[in-house]
């Protein structure tokens, strides 16, 4: 009897296999992946036990993520980004919790947190408007978590960041704005809020959700949840993405060890051909065991009640991004040794090829400030506030 979800992911692998191509022609999670992810729990990670969560160890909430992006890219990456909003909500408001888990503990939260909109101060709560991109998997949400600026009486932004919480009759998904070359079946679409009122237990207060405040005043124990944000929120993004890679690697292996050039020699007779599929293969499962680690690392200094610092957030979020990056180059070169034949649209591999090109777009891959901030606290130099010093 399957006792994890990874264990169920297994069981349904051929249904996540066979949904690939029809999430990517729907432009979305079609019902039948949808639901199996439901009934695999997927999403129900790291969502509290207290609302029929499992509370797994996030080093198995990645592990059980990349396996699924490997039977489907899109698949995979809704099962990271949907899977980890139930870490948040753990500490938000108990009445936000019970009104989204109450009824139904599958209920699936949306994002994203960018700050798009603004939230005017209102008795109570907030007005809020904005429109925000890359929505991953919302047409199977039923809640939204929106990223806002606090606005002044007049609707100003002032600054300070909100996390905000939304019911389904909140806001509108924009039919047609997930019109994209790779991660096609992730439905990432466009979603509007006009004039909604949110009240003031449906917001995070953006500055103690990344401090780590926000879990300690709801008194939450499980170390997982005192993780930093940076650590958390990344975490199923990379996993899916490496994930791909390892799915594209499979195939990948799968397709040379039948196939003959035009000249009739057998691929696998070749030396060259052999060292860059042995070498791909290395730098990949290099890419999971950083990212494991990582997740380990960060974990265990919670679990030691000790605040991560600066400079080992920085490192942390340095190991996440190269990981994604280093899986990424690795499946590049043997995806160009696969020959003509690996463009063919019928052929798999193209898909993931595509999508694990696409995984690096997200804000949390760039590396540019993330390398420089770990840099300067590698050499003594606290970083500056701005770029070097967002997502660390």
């Amino acid at each position: 009897m399957a006792d994890t979800v990874l264990d169920r992911i297994e069981a349904a692998a051929e249904t996540f296999r066979e949904q690939g191509p029809l999430n990517e022609r729907a432009g979305k999670l079609t019902e039948e992946t949808a639901s199996a992810l439901r009934s695999a729990q997927a999403i129900r990670m790291l969502q509290p036990k207290s609302h029929g969560g499992l509370e797994v160890h996030p080093r198995e909430f990645a592990d059980t993520v990349m396996r699924i992006a490997a039977l489907d890219g899109a698949t995979g990456w809704v099962a990271g980004v949907v899977g980890v909003h139930p870490w948040e909500l753990a500490f938000a408001d108990a009445k936000v919790r019970d009104e989204i888990w109450g009824e139904d503990q599958d209920t699936w939260v949306a994002s994203p947190y960018a700050p798009m909109g603004v939230a005017r101060p209102v008795d109570g709560g907030y007005v809020f408007n904005g429109r925000w991109q890359f929505s991953s998997g919302t047409d199977h949400c039923r809640w939204i978590f929106l990223g806002g600026l606090l606005g002044d009486a007049e609707g100003n932004p002032t600054g300070e960041s909100l996390h905000l919480i939304l019911p389904r009759s909140d806001y509108e998904i924009v039919d047609g704005s997930w019109d994209v070359v790779g991660l096609r079946g992730t439905g990432s679409k466009d979603v509007v809020v006009r004039d909604a009122f949110v009240p003031e237990y449906r917001t995070l207060p953006v500055s103690k959700v990344e401090s780590g405040e926000a879990a300690r005043e709801a008194g939450v124990t499980n170390p997982t949840y005192h993780m930093p944000f940076s650590a958390a929120f990344p975490l199923g993004i990379t996993a899916s993405v490496i994930g791909i890679c390892e799915g594209g690697l499979a195939l990948h292996a799968a397709y040379q060890s039948k196939r003959v050039t035009v000249i009739g020699d057998e691929v696998k007779n070749d030396p060259h051909a052999m060292y860059a599929l042995s070498e791909a293969a290395a730098e990949i499962a290099a890419s999971r065991a950083a990212l494991l680690d990582n997740a380990c690392r960060m974990y265990d200094l919670a679990a030691s009640g000790r605040k991560a610092t600066f400079a080992e957030r920085a490192a942390g979020r340095r190991t996440q991004v190269q990981a994604a990056w280093r899986a990424v180059r690795a499946f590049n070169e043997i995806f160009a040794r696969s020959g003509g034949n690996g463009l063919r649209m019928d052929n798999p591999m193209q898909r993931f090829w595509r999508d694990a090109n696409n995984g690096l777009v997200h804000a949390i891959h760039t590396p540019g400030g993330v390398f420089q901030g770990a840099a300067l606290s590698q050499l003594g130099v606290d970083p500056p506030a701005g770029p070097m010093r967002m997502m660390i």
